[in-house]
């Protein structure tokens, strides 16, 4: 069999991985996009002036007013998007005269994580008035004004972890002072009971495809993540393949379809420090209807939380140990939460990172595809951590 070049993918092996693994439609545009324009040129930095004509084109094609662009900058954050914050002078619909603090996100020409504007745009736009997300206003979801597919959100105030704490990249390691964790606990569990219980059935989420039996979220999940280990890793680990295998044999069946975030963590939510409020939920692009086993095991993972100083005792996110965590979701949902799935989706989820960071993250460093290829690269390297940690947990239930 000859090597599959998968820097230069051709049409039928492309529709090849679309027919062996089916995924909802919108996450098979946007992989199969990643795919054709994958031997095009690598990022090449874009400049403030092209994002700003490129944000007043879009702006332009919704608003029939005048309005002016200000202040233009940089906005740092993020491993997976480029980000410009701006004000919007402009005369708001029902508001009237105002100049609103703003925030571009782009992707670049590949990410470590290949997503839909369109989605998180919905998503966003879904629970906006019912959980804390910054206002959201424009979507160029194919790429018709910018570079690249963005959103236009507006500033939500606060900060991703205390003035005085210290944390790695992406939330990892972030120390919560006791004085904070009582107040943003509470919320922390509260918001997340909201989300799974929200009624998506009402909302406009057209980009989303809904499940029609009790494994078919599971199955798209496991197709989605699978194609993408399978479009961008550089050689076979066969770890990866088993532990594949067990999560299709042993598929949990769905007894409630929530609204999962995809990446419910410490790091992901502004809170504002002079009342420890918090202000905003970020980063939705994951989001898809599913089990909220995975948002639990995510929200719970080590890696965002940290030990008491009793020395023993782990918190959840650095907030509360994870028993208190559990019962306080279970009466705010009205959902239980089953210890045998919660084990499912630890596998799941080291699956997902570990094919995002040494398949994607990989990639993308190695082709110049990514503005943050020192930060993709760097998390490349914790994907040793992450298979040792599969292969224990492998160990376990085999």
């Amino acid at each position: 069999m000859n090597r599959i070049d998968k820097d230069r993918p051709t049409h039928d092996w492309i529709e090849q991985l679309r027919r062996r693994f089916p995924c909802e439609r919108e996450i098979d545009r946007v992989l199969t996009r990643k795919l054709q324009r994958r031997a095009g040129p690598p990022y090449a930095p874009v400049s403030l002036e092209t994002l700003v004509q490129g944000t007043e084109a879009l702006i332009r094609s919704e608003l029939n007013a005048p309005f002016e662009i200000l202040e233009a900058n940089w906005l740092s954050g993020g491993a997976s998007k480029l980000q410009m914050a701006f004000k919007l002078k402009w005369h708001q619909p029902e508001v009237g005269p105002a100049l609103t603090p703003m925030v571009l996100r782009m992707e670049p020409s590949e990410s470590i994580t290949e997503t839909s504007r369109l989605r998180e745009y919905q998503v966003i736009k879904a629970v906006e008035g019912y959980l804390p997300v910054p206002p959201t206003y424009w979507v160029d979801a194919e790429g018709r004004f910018l570079p690249y597919p963005a959103i236009v959100y507006g500033f939500a105030p606060g900060v991703a972890k205390p003035t005085a704490s210290s944390s790695g990249v992406t939330g990892v390691g972030t120390f919560m002072p006791e004085s904070v964790r009582a107040p943003l606990g509470a919320q922390y569990v509260e918001h997340l009971a909201r989300l799974h219980t929200f009624d998506w059935r009402q909302a406009r989420l057209d980009a989303f495809d809904k499940p029609a039996s009790l494994t078919q979220a599971l199955e798209w999940q496991l197709n989605r993540w699978e194609r993408v280990w399978e479009e961008d890793i550089n050689e076979d680990v066969p770890l990866m393949r088993l532990t594949m295998a067990w999560l299709r044999k042993n598929m949990p069946a769905l007894d409630h379809v929530s609204l999962i975030h995809g990446d419910y963590r410490v790091g992901n939510f502004l809170f504002t420090e002079e009342n420890n409020w918090i202000s905003a939920w970020l980063d939705w692009e994951l989001s898809y209807l599913g089990d909220r086993h995975e948002d639990l095991c995510w929200a719970t993972k080590e890696a965002f939380g940290h030990l008491a100083e009793d020395g023993k005792t782990f918190l959840v996110g650095g907030l509360m140990p994870r028993e208190e965590f559990f019962a306080a979701y279970e009466k705010s949902s009205g959902l239980s939460v089953c210890p045998a799935t919660l084990r499912y989706y630890e596998l799941f989820n080291n699956y997902k990172c570990v094919a995002i960071c040494l398949a994607t993250g990989c990639r993308a460093t190695r082709n110049g595809k990514t503005h943050q290829d020192v930060l993709v690269a760097w998390l490349s390297g914790i994907s040793y951590t992450l298979m040792d940690e599969l292969r224990r947990q492998l160990e376990e239930v085999l």
